[in-house]
């Protein structure tokens, strides 16, 4: 089992060193996204994927082979039948609107869990009759992409800040697997995707494993559709496709064994925010008439490379079995939290005035004792090089406090509670300093 979790996190290196580099390189072609509304407008438009692929990582880790194709129509299923019942005000107000949406994903994935274990078919020809027959539904729905979603969710796919009700739905998400990570079913889950033979002999009772992780897809499927719903403020029955080959690339590229046995949030989450970040950074370029060819081109050469790496992984892994995954996570996640500082607040910092009147100031200054000019003020103005002295310490006290971290956790295998914890607080300084920004944050109280 031991083998089993090293080979685990091993396979998380790709995807942690591949968002590392697409957020620095996001960051740098367009400035925009290190803001408030470009962290929301992010949140927004990943948050569908994201929950997408969250679906099929739970059916994934169940075994079988189980990869769910009409994850993408089943959400727009449930987009253009909330938008219909919204039109023909049947279900408008927000307790309706949740409990179609989760009651709709429970109930297709609970009728997909029936057949594969009663009447014995294949999970794949289950999801391809399912992708084909709910992409015909959908057009008999609604013919075309229009409508209108509920009133009161025409707030939430603005992307103007970035604590909206839609990071909180993919929150609560990923906080729910993560604690029913801690539970006895999750662990029988995960036995009946390495081997379901062994899982039955030992007691497991996996058709009811499989059934609950079907319920827990549905559930998944059911929160994106309605993230989906805030994006468009509408109807769209044809983008089921799209979302599918885009989760299932996300899905191998976190490191999901598609056999079963192996995956988690972590995983699915790096996976989907990498396949949002492809896009994004692929659109800062000018590809012109072929944009959107390049961009399917990159998902699908992404997908292969990312099935090669799963056979090379075990290999390489032996052979850097020192470097452990949440260790480099963090050091490239100071890394790229410097990058965006830099491009968040470039041109802000302006030059102090100088303590001008004797050669006491000068003497001051050069020890980087600048005080303020005049005795009235007690606001402290900062030199650009008392900052550079500052950020400096900061970031060798950083170094210093990372490098001890990843010596003392270098043999666990698992993100532990400090690491989540220092990596929320990290994200949430960031967005700190990025708000305070317009306000003359670090900016020696001059605002630019």
């Amino acid at each position: 089992m031991s083998e089993r979790s090293s080979s685990t996190s091993t396979y998380l290196l790709v995807p942690i060193l591949l968002i590392a580099l697409l957020l620095g390189i996001a960051a740098v072609r367009n400035p925009n996204l290190v803001s408030m509304a470009g962290f929301g407008s992010a949140i927004i438009v990943a948050a569908p994927l994201v929950l997408a692929t969250y679906a099929l990582m739970a059916l994934a880790v169940a075994g079988r082979g189980t990869v769910d194709l009409a994850v993408g129509p089943l959400m727009a299923f449930i987009n253009v039948s909330i938008v219909k019942l919204n039109m023909l005000e049947v279900v408008t107000g927000p307790f309706g609107v949740f409990f179609v949406a989760l009651g709709l994903g429970v109930l297709y994935q609970l009728l997909f869990a029936l057949i594969v274990i009663w009447v014995r078919v294949q999970p794949i020809i289950v999801a391809l009759s399912g992708f084909l027959a709910l992409s015909g539904i959908n057009l008999v729905i609604l013919q075309r992409p229009g409508g209108m979603a509920p009133e009161w969710m025409g707030s939430w796919g603005l992307g103007t800040t970035v604590f909206s009700p839609v990071l909180l739905i993919v929150l609560i998400a990923t906080g729910g697997w993560l604690l029913f990570t801690l539970t006895p079913f999750y662990a029988n889950l995960r036995m009946m995707g390495y081997d379901e033979r062994a899982a039955w002999t030992s007691g497991v009772r996996i058709n009811i494993v499989r059934i609950g992780a079907h319920v827990i897809a549905g559930l998944f499927a059911g929160l994106g559709a309605l993230c989906y719903t805030a994006l468009i403020a509408s109807g769209d029955p044809t983008q089921g496709t799209t979302m599918t080959l885009t989760a299932v690339t996300a899905l191998v590229l976190g490191g999901v064994s598609l056999t079963g046995g192996r995956g988690g949030v972590t995983g699915a989450l790096l996976g989907a925010l990498n396949l949002y970040l492809i896009g994004f950074v692929l659109a800062t370029f000018n590809f012109g008439a072929v944009q959107a060819f390049v961009t399917q081109m990159a998902y699908g050469i992404i997908l292969v490379l990312s099935l090669l790496l799963t056979l090379l992984v075990p290999v390489i892994g032996r052979h850097i079995s020192f470097i452990t995954p949440w260790g480099s996570f963090l050091v490239l996640a100071v890394v790229v939290a410097g990058i965006m500082l830099h491009v968040a607040t470039m041109g802000a910092y302006l030059p102090a005035e100088p303590v001008a009147g004797s050669a006491q100031g000068e003497v001051l200054t050069r020890y980087l004792l600048d005080l303020p000019g005049s005795g009235a003020d007690l606001g402290l103005t900062l030199s650009p090089l008392q900052r550079a002295a500052f950020l400096a310490a900061l970031a060798l006290v950083a170094l210093v406090f990372t490098a001890r971290l990843i010596h003392a956790e270098a043999r666990v295998r698992e993100m532990g509670l400090f690491h989540y914890i220092f990596v929320a607080t990290l994200i949430l300084a960031l967005f700190a300093v990025v708000a305070g920004q317009g306000g003359g944050l670090l900016t020696g109280g001059v605002t630019p």
